[in-house]
């Protein structure tokens, strides 16, 4: 299981979330005091805080594996990785051509250089003479540099005649040649842990000779689908009920290499049912994701029953469209996060928050980035209030060369062909209530 923070950790978490609530409307205006839920007048804890407040709630797993390289793609990298040699591990050559001395095309004039040997990449470079004044040496890309040369010049640049090239340039010393550790000295610093291992880093590892690289172990994730009135593709609908499309959304989006799923299961909106599946997840999951059941109806019994297990909520209430009964909190030792039950408001929660949960606890290293900026390609009014994260087509490009988006249709939260119809979600600032068109938002890609 994880190793989240104390206990003592999560009631300061709590406590703070508490204080947030209550003095947001002084701390964070927003235009004409909207930022507040309408049938609670609960005011709503904007992203960033609730966000901050989600991930202090986690730390990374400690468990590590050593896998071959081979099976280690999109795994976490456990710790900082040096390097053991120099990179290049020896001066080579960056072109094919001839190896030669700089010194012998000084004068400006046509040179003629005897060929005196021939080296290609793999060849042992201790068994080549030095390289004599007037001579040079073929040379192929990657081949070690021969005693004596500083240079390689192109072959086609040069004229060959026999046993002879001919040549009519100054070559400069260094020229076309990779210098030994130039990419990476020994002992410096290759990658830092927490580093996501794909294709380059993991040929960054193969070029130090490690056949194997030690990561942090998968997170263990339970995912619990709530809703008495879902029923699995294939089935026959009854009067009132849909199909569970969260289960299969979410599924396609925990295949990542760093996470198992271990659990997935339907719940049906009944109290007992769902404190018993949420005890039984908690007791051998990292994470466990709920859809639906975390809003304030008579039938939400999620967060009810965190609390009868003596579980923990931190962070709840939201103010972003879609998404505003996202929650966050702990069983024992596990996270929880509970996403809402309309599909697009349980992926767009899951993309905002569920996946930077996610990579702090299987070790990813944060980094703050800006996110990239789109120019509105149309004047939109809209309900101030909550931090909106509107579908968005893109169209063409501004003047400035910043893509160009169309904002697709505002009532979306259970739309999934809309956001399938996107290509991600404009940014639109909780306190606006107009946009014009060439306006810049932040965007999220989908």
């Amino acid at each position: 299981m994880v190793a989240l923070r104390p206990m003592a950790k999560a009631f300061l978490c709590a406590l703070r979330t508490l204080w947030a609530r209550q003095t947001m409307h002084l701390t964070h205006p927003i235009e004409n005091d909207t930022c507040s839920d309408e049938r609670t007048g609960q005011a709503l804890l904007p992203v960033d805080l609730a966000l901050d407040l989600g991930l202090d709630l986690v730390e990374p797993v400690d468990g590590l594996e050593s896998l071959p390289l081979g099976k280690a793609v999109g795994r976490v990298l456990a710790s900082d990785l040096l390097t053991p040699m120099d990179l290049p591990p020896f001066d080579n050559s960056g072109m094919d051509g001839y190896a030669l001395r700089s010194c012998d095309t000084n004068s400006g004039r046509r040179t003629k250089l005897r060929v005196a040997a021939r080296i290609a990449a793999g060849d042992n470079k201790s068994l080549v003479a030095d390289l004599g004044p007037g001579e040079a040496c073929r040379i192929f890309t990657g081949a070690a540099l021969p005693r004596g040369a500083d240079a390689v010049i192109m072959q086609e640049h040069v004229t060959r005649a026999g046993e002879f090239i001919v040549l009519s340039e100054v070559v400069k010393p260094g020229q076309n040649i990779r210098r030994q550790g130039e990419d990476a000295p020994a002992n410096s610093l290759l990658l830092k842990g927490g580093t996501f291992l794909g294709p380059r880093e993991l040929g960054a590892i193969a070029s130090i000779g490690h056949a194997k690289v030690t990561v942090r172990r998968k997170i263990r994730v339970a995912l619990l689908c709530t809703g008495s009135e879902l029923k699995e593709p294939g089935e026959p609908l009854a009067p009132g009920q849909i199909y569970n499309s969260n289960r299969y959304m979410m599924m396609a989006a925990l295949a990542d290499p760093h996470i198992e799923l271990i659990e997935v299961e339907a719940i049906k909106d009944d109290p007992a049912s769902l404190g018993q599946a949420l005890k039984k997840a908690a007791s051998k999951a990292d994470i466990i994701i709920s859809t639906g059941g975390v809003s304030v109806g008579e039938e939400d019994h999620v967060i009810a029953q965190i609390n009868a297990i003596g579980g923990q909520v931190a962070v709840m209430k939201i103010a972003m469209k879609p998404g505003k009964p996202l929650s966050l909190g702990t069983i024992g030792s596990t996270l929880f996060i509970g996403l809402p039950g309309n599909p697009v408001a349980a992926f767009t929660t899951w993309r905002i928050f569920g996946v930077r949960l996610a990579k702090k606890m299987s070790g990813v290293r944060q980094s703050p980035r800006a996110l990239p900026q789109v120019v509105v390609a149309q004047d939109i009014t809209r309900r101030p209030g909550r931090q909106e994260y509107r579908p968005a087509r893109i169209v063409g490009k501004s003047d400035e060369g910043h893509p160009m988006v169309q904002l697709l249709d505002k009532t979306f939260s259970a739309k999934l062909s809309l956001i399938c119809r996107a290509d991600g979600f404009a940014v639109i600032p909780a306190g606006r209530a107009r946009l014009s068109k060439g306006e810049r938002l932040d965007f999220v890609y989908l």
